[in-house]
């Protein structure tokens, strides 16, 4: 098949000239790479339209991530477009099959646009749709690696609380297979109804009320005193039943009460009854708290995410954007061990907006502050109206940004970390959400303190 005919196939092509085609053929040198060989690496200098006449062309980041990667299918025009200004290239080019194309240099293309006009419009309606959808895709990107941000520290904070409560469970189970022996054992004894009441309104008080936290020191002590006691007194068990009973901030003034209260000889078995009460409501309140924890942790993502709401502006409550993400970053805040001050008022107004767009920002600006701090470092997260704006401030106490480069971290695909470690697309990302808002992002830093500045019109 001749050259013309090949460009015929290009849907892209069916309304450009045959004249402007053959202009192609006769300004371009045709290239055949065999399967599997290397086209282009990053970094490589791009510098020719191309128009892929066979064989199809693997594009990806040469790193190897499975998924991380798209296809260009035979009669794709391709390469530096007219009025592009895409210098190199920051994928690896790799062929899949034989391939074949024809590449017009880009010294060319000033002709091209003054003598092929059906072309040049061809090629521009080809350029924007390359730059929506390339803006597309990275947003998703981005969104997917903020998510896979949160995702392991989500799992381990998630994991904490379900290993909780199963672990609860079954001991709640594994005692109260042992409930009715202490039951015969208190049914045997034949308590009179004001001993019954005394015990009840005994263990009640102490069910009732919120114990004052004891040291490991305290607690030790209180746990001796009543071991001694109930050694005393002749009460079996008495390492065992000591443990629950300081748990409930019972002490021996308690106890003491109770002799007073019921006949000597039923004492083992009241107290073993009132042990196995104290480890039923330890167990139930575990198991409620670590429900109550997988429960917030819940209401964060759904938060955090809004899958329970619509895709449109709606009014945005910065708080708890804000707090959601801190949420889901907690487990790497508290594995470096930092410090978190929020300082939010209450009636902070609400910003028209995309929430998911804006826990973007917060979860970039955060978690970049994380990455910068050493261990024990303190982060600082304040919002104020100022006007008809709302201004957010997230400041870290890390070795600051150097001003050889302060200026380049907006730009696209900049990044300090390691190869591998970050796209450099996160700031990229959120000054784009943020000029979406019709706000503005502004950067102070120096050593020990960088701050970043979020303005957001409140309309």
């Amino acid at each position: 098949m001749d050259l013309l005919a090949s460009l015929r196939q290009f849907p892209s092509l069916e309304a450009v000239p045959d004249e402007q085609l053959q202009w192609v053929i006769d300004h371009s040198e045709e290239q055949s790479f065999p399967d599997n060989s290397v086209i282009r690496m990053p970094g490589d200098p791009v510098d020719h339209l191309i128009f892929l006449l066979e064989g199809r062309v693997r594009v990806d980041n040469a790193m190897g991530n499975a998924g991380d990667e798209l296809i260009f299918e035979a009669h794709t025009v391709t390469g530096v477009l007219p009025f592009s200004r895409l210098k190199s290239a920051i994928s690896r080019w790799c062929a899949m099959g034989d391939v074949r194309f024809l590449a017009v240099h880009r010294n060319q293309l000033r002709t091209l646009v003054r003598e092929c006009y059906e072309l040049t419009e061809t090629l521009v309606h080809q350029m924007t749709t390359r730059v929506r959808d390339f803006t597309r895709q990275t947003q998703q990107n981005e969104k997917l690696a903020s998510l896979g941000r949160l995702s392991a520290g989500l799992a381990h904070e998630l994991n904490n609380p379900v290993a909780a409560v199963v672990r609860s469970a079954d001991a709640l189970q594994e005692h109260m297979n042992a409930t009715p022996e202490r039951f015969k054992a208190v049914l045997a004894v034949h308590l009179t109804e004001t001993e019954s009441e005394a015990i009840n309104e005994i263990m009640f008080r102490h069910l009732g009320q919120k114990t004052a936290a004891l040291s490991m020191l305290e607690r030790s002590g209180r746990e001796d005193e009543l071991v001694d006691w109930l050694d005393d007194h002749d009460v079996p068990d008495s390492f065992e039943l000591a443990e629950p009973l300081a748990e409930f901030g019972f002490d021996t003034n308690d106890l003491d009460d109770l002799t007073e209260r019921i006949n000597e000889e039923s004492l083992p078995a009241v107290i073993g009854w009132v042990v196995s009460n104290l480890v039923t409501e330890k167990l139930v309140i575990d198991i409620a708290d670590a429900s109550k924890r997988i429960s917030g942790l819940v209401g964060a993502i759904k938060s955090y995410s809004h899958m329970d709401r619509g895709s449109g502006k709606e009014p945005v409550r910065l708080a708890e954007g804000i707090h959601s993400t801190l949420i889901l970053l907690n487990h790497k805040l508290k594995s470096k061990h930092i410090e978190v001050d929020v300082k939010i008022p209450d009636d902070l107004p609400e910003i028209n907006g995309w929430s998911g767009e804006l826990n973007q920002i917060w979860t970039n600006l955060i978690d970049n502050a994380i990455d910068a701090m050493a261990d024990g470092g303190r982060l600082e997260i304040s919002s104020e109206k100022d006007r008809e704006f709302v201004l957010t401030r997230v400041a870290d106490n890390g070795p600051g940004i150097p001003a050889d480069i302060r200026d380049k971290i907006f730009d696209p695909f900049f990044t300090t970390k390691g190869v591998g470690q970050g796209t450099g697309l996160g700031l990229d990302i959120v000054q784009g959400i943020i000029r979406h808002h019709n706000g503005s992002i502004r950067v102070n830093s120096d050593p020990g303190c960088t701050e970043f500045f979020v303005c957001l019109p409140i309309q």
